[in-house]
């Protein structure tokens, strides 16, 4: 299931790709405290629906390893629906090693798990208006 805040100014706006509800609701409580707009997605596939049904964020956080769809298969599908793939994907992991990979798949940035508050919001910063 999706969910969607309803704080946030537009153009502020992220989707947390995430199965693992304690890091996307953390993530989330996070973000909606910084005044994004947040929507959370536990797999590939619900992303893929949420995007085709709504705005488009300004930016989609991706965790790689899910259940469903995982994250290389969501990159796949975004990059193949041409209202889809402009928008920035910043590939969340705990594996050192996709940093490489996430480059490969056309992602924005890459930020290691557990993810840095700072790095965080600084990322997003590029992505969505002030």
């Amino acid at each position: 299931m999706v969910a969607v805040s309803d704080r946030g100014p537009e153009g502020r706006s992220v989707l947390i790709v995430e199965d693992d509800f304690d890091v996307r609701d953390a993530l989330s409580q996070l973000l909606e405290f910084e005044g994004y707009l947040v929507a959370g997605a536990a797999n590939g596939q619900e992303a893929i629906d949420h995007l085709r049904s709504t705005p488009r964020p300004a930016a989609i956080l991706l965790d790689l390893m899910m259940p469903v769809m995982d994250g290389f298969q969501f990159r796949s599908e975004l990059m193949h629906d041409p209202t889809l793939a402009s928008i920035p994907v910043i590939i969340i992991s705990a594996d050192a090693s996709v940093a490489e990979k996430a480059a490969r798949m056309g992602a924005t940035a890459y930020l290691r798990k557990p993810i840095e508050v700072d790095a965080l919001l600084h990322t997003l910063e590029r992505f969505c208006l002030p």
